[in-house]
């Protein structure tokens, strides 16, 4: 097995997507110190824990208060609802991620995105109407909010720019809304996303050697564009596809990375985080 090399620059490895509070790392009998600690010896000092629906926005938050700063890694969460959890949407569960978002407590709990938020065609476990339907909600309270977005889109890359391009002709869209997470998109879908302010977020599928389409749409991203993730504890990159996923693990896209672009790791690892830092609007001091 390839060791993941360490860097312990400015920065260090963002990992900007892992769902580190989910049930597969209890079932390995990986308590939080255990995932944070592999992430520091793997040189990661920073890591965003998103969320799908409102419960787990609940357990991204209380995860991050409890545990951010351990082992030297600074924690940030995300709230919202999947395309997966859309059927949940509800009044109630729109209050809870407005007062989640309100712009008078998000900081001090360490929330720096909504999401993920979008479509996804591939499972339909919701309707795909409601599925646009709570999407284009989302952007609106992200619009109130002044807070970037995680976008999700599986198979159903036509609606999501329809919706994406709807809201920038109303107005809704930040001059830099977020990011497209896992970017499974073509080469000229992701391009406009590019255009219209979104970061892209590559993570395992990156290193998997029947995986033509994503290496198309790094080569044809801006480098100051490009952000890196696990989606933990799911999409483990090559060579340990097949094992838990965990942030320690992150280094292996920035490798793949680094050989597609021409770059060094360390290279990859201190523009990406830098990226990751700005998208989110992140300080270089620890969070509250």
């Amino acid at each position: 097995m390839r060791e993941a090399k360490h860097y312990r620059g400015a920065t260090g490895f963002f990992d900007t997507h892992a769902h580190l509070y989910d049930a597969k790392f209890d079932k390995e009998g990986m308590a939080p110190s255990d995932i944070l600690n592999a992430a520091s010896e793997a040189g990661v000092t920073r890591i965003l824990i998103p969320a799908d629906n409102l419960d787990t926005s609940r357990l991204a938050v209380e995860y991050r208060r409890a545990h951010n700063g351990e082992c030297g890694v600074e924690l940030y969460a995300s709230v919202g609802v999947h395309p997966h959890e859309a059927s949940s949407w509800c009044s109630e569960v729109e209050q809870e991620i407005m007062n989640f978002v309100d712009s008078f407590s998000r900081r001090e709990r360490g929330i720096m995105a909504l999401g993920e938020i979008g479509l996804d065609y591939y499972y339909d476990l919701s309707p795909r109407d409601v599925q646009r339907s709570v999407f284009r909600r989302q952007l609106e309270i992200a619009h109130e909010a002044d807070i970037p977005v995680i976008i999700h889109e599986r198979d159903a890359t036509g609606d999501m720019l329809s919706i994406l391009r709807q809201a920038s002709a109303d107005g809704i869209l930040r001059a830099s809304p977020g990011v497209c997470h896992c970017c499974s998109m073509s080469r000229e879908a992701a391009s406009e996303m590019v255009k219209m302010g979104f970061y892209i977020g590559v993570d395992g599928p990156l290193t998997f050697k029947n995986n033509k389409k994503t290496p198309e749409v790094v080569l044809n991203t801006p480098i100051d564009r490009l952000v890196i993730e696990t989606d933990s504890p799911y999409l483990t990159p090559e060579p340990n596809r097949g094992m838990i996923n965990g942030p320690e693990y992150v280094p292996f896209v920035a490798a793949r990375l680094a050989s597609l672009l021409g770059m060094s790791e360390e290279e990859i690892c201190r523009i990406t985080a830098e990226n990751g830092l700005r998208m989110y609007e992140i300080g270089t001091s620890l969070t509250p």
